[in-house]
């Protein structure tokens, strides 16, 4: 089944350029940690964690990073997951996208609320949530928060806050270019998540 929500000019789609590790090709410390899938509302480890992981010394320190930020970063977990959709949305990245829609479901959002993401900040009504797809908006495509988005997320998060935003942006970012240059493909369990969804908004 094709997506019923797509961005204009599609989701980036190469051949899967890397192999994703079995778990002979891993480590035991690796298989470990691996449960650290269930940090990120995950039963399994995402394929993303074990290709990563084929760079074990980036991995590590990416992990340890990114999970400060989700999901054990400041932002709600809804509005973390409306930043997140929009960056995969942004990027065209289907993987992101895909592994968001499901959590973005488990935590707090609606159908609505996603197929609003695709559509931008005016489907939101909410100040603060306009303010954060603005945000992401204006981070990937000109590399600055604009003086106006910027007092009027003020309003609302303090510095610090600014800060973790402004990384939650740029980490996914940096995710989803990756991801779509190893063209991975999502795993068949939300894959389905992902089916259920066009079935529900067509």
């Amino acid at each position: 089944m094709k997506d019923t929500l797509i961005p204009a000019q599609g989701w980036i789609d190469v051949p899967q350029r890397m192999k994703i590790p079995t778990a002979q090709d891993q480590s035991l410390l690796f298989k470990i940690v691996g449960k650290a899938g269930k940090w990120f509302g995950r039963d399994e480890v995402p394929d993303v964690f074990k290709v990563l992981g084929v760079n074990r010394r980036l991995f590590w320190a990416w992990l340890y990073f990114a999970s400060r930020l989700m999901p054990y970063g400041k932002l709600s977990s809804r509005e973390r997951e409306l930043v997140i959709l929009r960056v995969a949305w942004l990027c065209r990245c289907r993987y992101e996208w895909g592994q968001h829609i499901e959590l973005g479901l488990k935590n707090g959002l609606t159908d609505k609320d996603v197929v609003g993401v695709s559509i931008g900040a005016s489907a939101f009504q909410d100040e603060k949530e306009k303010g954060l797809i603005i945000a992401c908006d204006e981070l990937i495509n000109h590399q600055l928060i604009s003086e106006n988005t910027w007092q009027l997320l003020s309003q609302f998060y303090s510095g610090k806050m600014l800060i973790e935003i402004s990384m939650l942006i740029g980490n996914y970012q940096m995710l989803a270019g990756f991801l779509n240059s190893v063209g991975l493909k999502l795993e068949s369990s939300v894959e389905k998540v992902i089916q259920e969804f066009n079935i529900k908004i067509k």
